[in-house]
């Protein structure tokens, strides 16, 4: 009996020798690279596909994880995530990591979207659910009415910045996330600024979504938005050409032309007067706040400049309008552009 103990014990020591000497050879110290390394993991995945994953592991590595496995009695299944096997990172850390479900989160940078498709597309490729799982939540009324929101202004929860955001987040978690941001990003010197433009955050996020699709020139912004913000209180239609391309889906529209301001739209700022039902896009930050710190000035009018700088001419009456109008067709007519 106490000869059986012994050997039992020998055994349990020289296991703990390899495994001291594994964790004290160089071949332990890091995992795979000392790059970046992310793999991604479901629930079926067994130890050896995690392995096999790790295609930058050499042979010791891969050993000292299956003896830290069989000490751990660690098998199947893994948690699902996504990981970083490399960094650096040694194979105790990885080990543990992968066994306690600690993942690498994905660094998700919202970047300026047009549709809520373009939006599912765009968190379907980021992260677990797919494109159509998110894509039936925002285009469903009852689903974005409990995050206070509709169809039209889903896109509104989604404030341009970089989030660190669990690739398993299920698509509840991803909107319950996103609209705490939205609240953090509203303070109440946001919320103070656009009530002073008498504008809710929604209709600033509308307005900024025009601005942003009227012009890159941050600088120009704000005298932009003060157009815009002149002939909502003044009455006037909006008479924004990027809601058309919004109401008519094709946003490879170089000119608008009298035939496209027919479209039957309550994006057709042409016919419909105010605001459109939500955004025509994800503005940027830069384009938000130029609404709420919007320019105060008497323009009515604008159009593009006749150098194509990307920056606009501005004016008061509509004759003015007119000949700054003409002068930008004279320069498309130049310039072949249909």
């Amino acid at each position: 009996m106490l000869s059986f103990i012994s050997r039992r014990r020998w055994l349990l020591l020289g296991l703990i020798s390899v495994l001291f000497c594994l964790l004290a050879s160089p071949f332990f110290l890091v995992f795979s690279t000392r790059q970046e390394n992310i793999i991604y993991l479901d629930r079926q995945d067994t130890l050896e596909q995690i392995l096999q994953q790790s295609k930058a592991a050499n042979w010791a590595t891969k050993a000292a994880f299956r003896v830290l496995a069989q000490l751990t009695g660690y098998g199947y299944p893994v948690r699902a995530g996504r990981y970083d096997i490399g960094s650096g990172q040694s194979t105790l850390t990885v080990f543990r990591h992968l066994r306690n479900g600690h993942q690498a989160p994905v660094r998700l940078t919202i970047p300026v979207l047009r549709t809520n498709a373009d939006l599912a597309t765009f968190l379907g490729n980021n992260l677990r659910p797919d494109a159509k799982e998110f894509l039936q939540q925002l285009n469903d009324s009852a689903a974005m009415a409990r995050w206070g929101k509709t169809p039209a202004t889903a896109v509104c929860l989604f404030i341009p910045n970089t989030y660190e955001i669990y690739w398993t987040s299920s698509v509840d978690e991803v909107m319950k996330r996103m609209q705490r941001e939205s609240r953090l990003f509203w303070t109440k010197q946001r919320q103070a600024q656009a009530k002073s433009q008498q504008l809710t955050p929604d209709e600033v996020l509308t307005i900024a979504s025009i601005v942003e699709q009227e012009t890159a020139y941050n600088p120009e912004k704000p005298r932009v938005a003060g157009m815009y913000l002149n002939r909502l209180r003044s009455r006037m239609p909006l008479q924004a050409d990027p809601t058309i391309k919004f109401a008519l889906q094709d946003f490879t529209l170089k000119r608008i032309l009298q035939k496209h301001l027919s479209v039957k739209s309550p994006y057709n700022t042409y016919r419909n007067a105010g605001l459109p039902p939500g955004p025509i896009c994800i503005p940027s930050v830069s384009s938000i706040e130029s609404v709420l710190k919007a320019e105060r000035h008497p323009y009515i009018y604008m159009c593009a400049k006749e150098d194509f700088s990307g920056s606009h001419n501005f004016a008061v009456t509509y004759t003015e309008h007119q000949a700054n109008a003409q002068k930008y067709a004279d320069a498309l007519d130049k310039a072949g552009i249909k």
